[in-house]
């Protein structure tokens, strides 16, 4: 009979041996594999994306190679690159094209030239408490609904607006409708998306490295140019990902603020909507997807997707 000098600790005690049971051994499993249990809990949420986006953008744009009838209005399937040939060669879409680039580029560069100060001060200067404050500022434009943002805009610069009651006491006229004011509201629409990135990557910037520069005698452009920009390089790559890609599909804020002009949006919704021609829209949608994938594309190639 086994004395109790030799039986294991926790029988000397008492404690009740627990169970070996199929979900116990499993439990142990996992403790010991965090790769599968990342698998396990990455899983559901990988197959639901994969089918209801990735799957459903991939009949949409299948349907470009289609065709509609022209009698009935319906969706053939015969397929052909018709609608491919058209977009690429049709002078109305290759100036709807340069213009929608055009007017993302420039929402890209005004976010990025107004988030750096903000995002700067927000991680070098102000206090822990003001930083809070800055961050919930910052973020508090999202809460409001996107349709009330752009509407308010379009109060904005509309006739009698604000813009114009200021400056009509001087002789200036209200801005009024049209390509800038897409590019207005764009930018205010996505500003906190390029603010939060660069901000959370001055955070990572030691302040050891700026006090080191102005130590060696560089002034503070120097500073900024030859130790924060190469730093924060990545975070500014990451903010332009989200105006560019985000102005590139846009199609709501050119209807209410873009007056008569055209962006790559609206003709995908015509096309879907009033013109009921699937197939065109679609291959129209294949130019922004084209546009971002060599984007990503030159954006991998400066290694900067790699220091996010």
């Amino acid at each position: 009979m086994t004395s109790d000098a030799a039986a294991p600790p926790h029988q000397r005690a008492g404690v009740p041996v627990p169970r070996e049971t199929p979900a116990r051994r499993l439990s142990v499993l996992l403790s010991r594999a965090p790769r599968v249990r990342l698998g396990l809990l990455l899983t559901a949420p990988l197959f639901w994306l994969g089918l209801v986006y990735i799957a459903a953008l991939a009949a949409l744009l299948v349907t470009a190679f289609w065709t509609v009838d022209s009698f009935t209005g319906t969706v053939s399937i015969e397929w052909n690159l018709d609608n491919i040939v058209t977009v690429l060669t049709g002078a109305v879409y290759q100036a709807v094209t340069l213009r929608t680039v055009g007017v993302a580029i420039l929402v890209t560069i005004i976010d990025i030239v107004i988030a750096l100060p903000i995002a700067f001060y927000m991680a070098k200067v102000a206090s822990p408490r003001m930083q809070r404050v800055l961050v919930i500022l910052v973020l508090m434009p999202l809460w409001a609904s996107y349709l009330v943002k752009a509407y308010a805009w379009r109060s904005v610069l509309s006739e009698g607006g604000l813009i114009d009651w200021m400056v009509t006491p001087f002789g200036g006229n209200t801005p009024g409708y049209g390509l800038h004011a897409t590019v207005i509201t764009l930018a205010y629409l996505w500003l906190p998306y390029v603010i939060m990135p660069i901000y959370a990557g001055l955070e990572r910037v030691p302040d050891s490295l700026l006090e080191a520069s102005g130590d060696l005698g560089a002034k503070t452009w120097r500073t900024l140019r030859s130790v924060v920009l190469p730093l924060l390089w990545p975070a500014i790559i990451a903010g332009s990902i989200f105006s560019f890609s985000l102005s590139l599909g846009d199609y709501i804020t050119v209807n209410i603020v873009g007056g008569a002009s055209q962006m790559l949006g609206n003709l995908v919704y015509t096309n879907v909507g009033a013109a009921n021609n699937l197939p065109l829209a679609a291959a129209i949608a294949l130019i922004p997807i084209a546009i971002m994938i060599v984007y990503l594309g030159l954006v991998r190639r400066t290694g900067a997707l790699e220091n996010l």
